[in-house]
């Protein structure tokens, strides 16, 4: 083990641990998540998802980053995409339980509000598939959109605020490797099972732990590459 993997770990650590050691800091938690919801989305993915980009880059490179990978832009990016992710939270999150009460479930948002029953793992998995079919295709292009126009310019942060050649980037996606594994195995595979999960925690904890899923992935994509390669 590095040192750097040391700092890593300890960073990793550092996000989490004060929030069991202190109830005020658990009480502002949950207040800030809940009072300022997109700015606290923001951060959870700006934090969390870049340092599963960075864990990737480890696994795939030795090393957290290199010159080029733009660690500010790609926090700017997770940053957007988790306020994204909120909002997408906050639509099929409401709108499956919708549905599920046209098609006769009696009261789906109080079953949604309740203790875990078949009822409520139904509904989580249902939000979730829905949210994983229509929704996480977009986020995953976008990012890899991002991903690309971050190399293109340097990783650079003015080379970022730069206007992006989308159609340009878009040619240059592997669809091969979006479709065949990105979408076609992770999305069924991965992402759905694991929010049937997310949809199961009360709401101040889903963000997070949506979040936290994008450090498990990052690890999962990167171990594919290599074996890949």
């Amino acid at each position: 083990m590095k040192r750097t993997d040391i700092f890593f770990i300890g960073a990793f650590a550092a996000i989490f641990v004060p929030f069991f050691l202190s109830d005020n800091l658990y009480t502002f938690f949950r207040n800030f998540t809940t009072e300022w919801a997109f700015t606290a989305s923001f951060i959870k993915f700006a934090l969390l998802a870049t340092m599963g980009e960075m864990l990737g880059h480890r696994i795939r490179t030795g090393r957290y980053t290199s010159p080029g990978f733009g660690l500010l832009p790609r926090a700017l990016v997770w940053g957007f995409l988790g306020m994204t992710v909120k909002a997408a939270f906050l639509i099929f999150g409401a709108g499956v339980p919708s549905v599920a009460g046209q098609l006769g479930m009696s009261d789906p948002d109080a079953v949604m509000k309740g203790g875990i029953t078949a009822a409520k793992v139904l509904l989580a998995f249902s939000i979730s598939t829905f949210l994983n079919i229509f929704y996480a295709p977009v986020l995953m292009v976008t990012h890899r959109i991002s991903d690309l126009h971050i190399g293109v310019t340097g990783g650079s942060l003015a080379g970022f605020f730069t206007v992006p050649d989308t159609a340009g980037l878009l040619k240059q996606i592997d669809w091969n490797t979006m479709w065949g594994f990105v979408l076609k195995k992770t999305i069924p595979l991965f992402w759905i099972p694991a929010q049937t999960i997310t949809f199961l925690l009360p709401s101040e904890f889903q963000i997070l732990f949506a979040a936290i899923l994008s450090v498990v992935l990052g690890v999962i994509l990167a171990f594919a590459a290599a074996g890949k390669k």
